[in-house]
């Protein structure tokens, strides 16, 4: 990392040249996409509960109303299936809408229009009629939100074909990823972290995008390898920290970053180059996330594994809303390097 430049901004080497980087946070990144995106393109719109007047709960959509009035940000009912059929309605019509569903757990409100029309009507009508629907969402796991406010539901989608899927990290990934989203034909499910929003990182002042199906190593290693799923990269970054202090054992972070397109190149690459795995992720074990970068590991690689590939994940049950249970049912750090040890 480089210091100084214009107003004393950070300036990050990438490649040959280097960035003009800030600190902001991952909703201030959301944001900034999402101005950034309406003002370029007209036909950028968005839709979804209290995120017009009220700027949203997480104040990711603060001041698009006033720049850009009703005609493009719309106050909706609350009515998740009525949210995303206005979105699909939209995008066939030629828009690149984005809605919002308050929490992931609202979206089976909106199964009708989410599962069986949004991913399926480019199929359906040969490839005539394009959906280029941003579907943003988050989920509050962590955050004391109760068993209806806390499921992080991305191996649902991830078993309905066509959809792209993002569950960035960093809010340097969930600028990137978004504005991408927007500017693709493609629906896309973008899953965010409740827990998330004021964490801050690095991001660059010019424009960029971060492609879907490339994931991003977050930390290199040669012992074992920790795919991490959104806020969970930030624990495997902390307990790849205690793993090389108090164990002596170096631990790569992998991020997928998109769920589909899932970067298989980069998980075979991490696993020849440590030949142990552990997936962590906010969400039950079974069925999960893990469960399919587990079993797509063994089918591509398993004469490069020296160790099963380990799950970490919450138990199979709802989420509670007791913080000391909660403590208990998330995925932490501890867990992780138990994780690990028993296979390294």
């Amino acid at each position: 990392m480089e210091e100084g430049g214009e107003r004393g901004k950070k300036r990050e080497r990438h490649g040959d040249f280097f960035r003009a980087m800030r600190e902001i946070t991952y909703a201030e990144a959301l944001r900034e996409a999402l101005l950034e995106e309406m003002r370029s393109d007209e036909r950028v719109i968005v839709m979804g509960e209290d995120i017009g007047v009220y700027e949203g709960v997480f104040k990711v959509t603060k001041g698009l109303l006033k720049e850009f009035g009703e005609e493009r940000v719309r106050d909706t009912p609350i009515s998740e299936n009525a949210i995303a059929g206005a979105g699909l309605g939209a995008a066939i019509a030629g828009l690149k809408p984005v809605v919002e569903i308050m929490y992931m757990d609202f979206i089976n409100e909106a199964a009708d229009q989410i599962v069986n029309h949004v991913p399926k009507v480019h199929f359906m009508s040969g490839g005539k009629l394009k959906v280029p629907l941003v579907i943003r969402t988050q989920f509050s796991l962590g955050r004391s939100t109760g068993a209806q406010h806390s499921q992080m539901m991305a191996s649902l989608f991830m078993n309905t074909p066509g959809f792209h899927i993002a569950v960035p990290s960093t809010p340097y990934d969930a600028k990137g990823l978004l504005k991408a989203a927007i500017r693709g034909e493609d629906p896309v499910l973008f899953i965010e972290c409740g827990q998330l929003y004021s964490t801050k990182g690095s991001v660059p002042d010019e424009d960029y995008t971060v492609p879907f199906g490339k994931a991003d190593v977050k930390r290199e290693g040669s012992d074992v390898s920790i795919v991490g799923i959104s806020n969970m990269v930030l624990k495997a970054l902390s307990a790849a920290e205690i793993l090389k202090k108090e164990h002596g054992i170096s631990a790569e972070v992998l991020d997928p970053r998109t769920l589909c397109p899932l970067d298989r190149g980069a998980l075979m690459s991490t696993l020849k180059k440590t030949g142990r795995v552990v997936t962590v992720e906010p969400a039950p074990k079974t069925a999960g996330v893990g469960a399919e970068i587990s079993a797509t590991l063994m089918e591509e690689g398993f004469d490069w594994l020296d160790a099963p590939v380990l799950r970490v994940a919450c138990p199979d049950t709802p989420a509670p809303f007791s913080p000391p249970l909660q403590d208990a049912y998330v995925p932490d750090e501890k867990k992780i390097v138990d994780a690990v040890r028993r296979i390294v």
